[in-house]
């Protein structure tokens, strides 16, 4: 899906609809699913992070390890 702004439309599996046209139940979820890409895309990058922080702590209990 991807949402043309400056021309009002939005593309939906390849059709093109007017934003105007959708009803409001539509408009509404159009903001619920542009909410939850932001919030997947919020959780992913936490995820990076954790994955990092993880894996420095992994190599930290290696060394720690290592030198016993």
């Amino acid at each position: 899906m991807v949402a043309e702004e400056n021309n009002q439309k939005i593309s939906i599996d390849g059709v093109d609809y007017n934003l105007d046209d959708l009803s409001e139940n539509a408009k509404n979820q159009l903001v619920n699913l542009r909410v939850t890409d932001q919030e997947i895309e919020r959780v992913q990058r936490q995820l990076a992070i954790f994955q990092t922080a993880r894996a420095t702590y992994a190599n930290a209990l290696k060394q720690a390890i290592s030198k016993n």
